[in-house]
């Protein structure tokens, strides 16, 4: 062999060598990062690896579920937390966004870990507004009672008196529902397909029925949604026909969403329905959904929260309610699609006219105990720990109250004759001995603490104001 011709055949052999050490290298890298995140305290990042098994169950359960309940909406999964909810190709996407020209989409993503921590977080939460939740908010009197009058003429309390005379008839001193005071609770919605069922039996036989708006309830809608009727959630557009909605019904207690104003007032003045708050909105130009805010609603005094009238079947071409002419709502698919994950995660239970035509058994669900570990695993994740921190590592504010010293009953400095008959003492001194075994149970879990939130949806933005000295934090 000559010389040049040993030379060419090295230089073959030189790329296969390259392409060998590469390989080499890679491989050797590759085992390094298995070694370091699954290795002795087998740990993926910050997250263990048992927890994203256990959210991976999580999402594959809820991923069945959607398929079997779903009514053609199918689940994605994405990873150990995000899923994405698609609806069947050719589905009638009737919702215009006139702001981007464009209609709804047919897919919508959603943070699996986000929205388990979020719902079950409802489970322990306090929804209406109470004075011990201003003396203890930061500011909570100057700034924050300011946002919830309508019409004060000012962007602060600075004369704490005015606000007060604005909030006294709205504001109990502590909160009067607790957790898991009620085993059912029936969430009637306003959809007009609630007159395609005859459901009002059924609602009828829950502990607590909720109701939304000017919603009608009387013999003429009866067999479609009932005619219990213990809690509404109103809009402050509704003052001026609340009256004639309540009808004589004094005991249905009247929860407003956003604000308090001059009109509700006056109209509060002529009934002796028990009229509150709504705690842990956003409040914004435009922000909607009175239902949504029913389930959380719901959720915060019930163990299982039903839902009707709400527009989740496929097929619909526009947004009816039961007693009126159609009327503009929300996004449908998106709501849709929403309140199809909420039932999967265990949160309602959905009943229409196209499920009322199968049997309702609900083993397709996640467990209780599912659930739990998927909240905890998720707990863990967000919270970037290792560790539990606890049930109230979300707390940002702390108060103290004696849960013996006395409060004003709501509207007492300004009672008219009408108020004095009201049932306000059914809720506000009701004392916890008296609630459900359930209840009382709860209350002791949670060693006597009460959570609010801040604003909004913010996991870690709640004002817990505990009522014992059981245990310190």
């Amino acid at each position: 062999m000559t010389r040049s011709s040993l030379i060419n055949k090295t230089r073959r052999r030189h790329p296969l060598i390259h392409l060998l050490c590469v390989v080499a290298l890679f491989s050797a890298f590759v085992f390094l990062l298995q070694s370091y995140f699954f290795s002795g305290s087998q740990r993926i990042g910050n997250v263990s690896r048992e927890d994203v098994e256990t959210l991976n169950s999580f999402q594959s359960s809820v991923q069945q579920c959607v398929a079997n309940r779903g009514l053609g909406l199918t689940a994605h999964i994405v990873d150990h937390c995000k899923l994405i909810m698609k609806f069947p190709e050719g589905t009638n996407s009737t919702w215009y966004n006139a702001q981007f020209k464009i209609y709804e989409p047919l897919e919508y993503t959603y943070d699996m870990c986000e929205a388990v921590l979020l719902w079950e977080q409802y489970r322990n939460m306090t929804t209406v507004l109470t004075r011990e939740y201003l003396d203890v908010r930061p500011d909570g009197w100057l700034e924050y009672a300011a946002k919830r009058i309508a019409q004060l003429g000012a962007d602060k309390c600075y004369n704490r008196s005015l606000c007060e005379e604005n909030l006294n008839m709205v504001l109990p001193g502590r909160a009067p529902f607790h957790p898991r005071q009620f085993r059912t609770c029936a969430v009637v919605g306003n959809s007009g397909d609630l007159l395609k069922t005859e459901f009002g039996e059924e609602i009828d036989s829950h502990d607590a029925v909720i109701r939304d708006n000017e919603a009608p309830v009387n013999d003429k809608y009866a067999k479609h949604v009932g005619l219990k009727r213990d809690f509404r959630l109103g809009v402050r557009g509704v003052a001026r026909n609340m009256v004639a909605v309540l009808n004589g019904s004094s005991d249905e207690v009247l929860i407003i969403k956003s604000l308090t104003h001059r009109d509700f007032n006056a109209m509060i003045k002529q009934i002796p329905n028990p009229v509150y708050l709504f705690q842990g909105i956003v409040l914004r130009r435009g922000a909607k959904g009175t239902g949504m805010k029913s389930v959380e609603l719901a959720l915060s005094m019930c163990d299982i929260v039903d839902i009707y009238g709400f527009t989740v079947d496929p097929g619909y071409t526009e947004w009816t309610r039961y007693f009126s002419e159609p009327k503009k709502g929300h996004n449908p698919l998106q709501g849709r699609a929403y309140y199809q994950l909420l039932e999967c995660l265990g949160v309602i239970r959905i009943h229409s006219p196209m499920r009322s035509q199968r049997k309702q058994d609900w083993s397709d669900i996640p467990s209780r105990e599912m659930i739990r570990k998927a909240h905890s695993a998720a707990f863990r994740l967000k919270k970037n720990q290792g560790d539990d921190l606890g049930q109230f590592s979300s707390c940002k504010v702390w108060g103290k109250v004696d849960p013996s010293a006395p409060l004003p009953v709501s509207g007492s400095p300004d009672m008219s004759e009408t108020r004095k008959k009201s049932n306000y003492n059914k809720w506000e001194t009701l004392p916890i001995e008296s609630l459900r075994k359930e209840a009382r149970d709860h209350y002791q879990a949670m060693e006597g603490v009460s959570l609010y939130k801040m604003d909004g949806n913010k996991l870690d933005d709640l004002v817990c104001i505990r009522h014992s000295d059981s245990s310190s934090v």
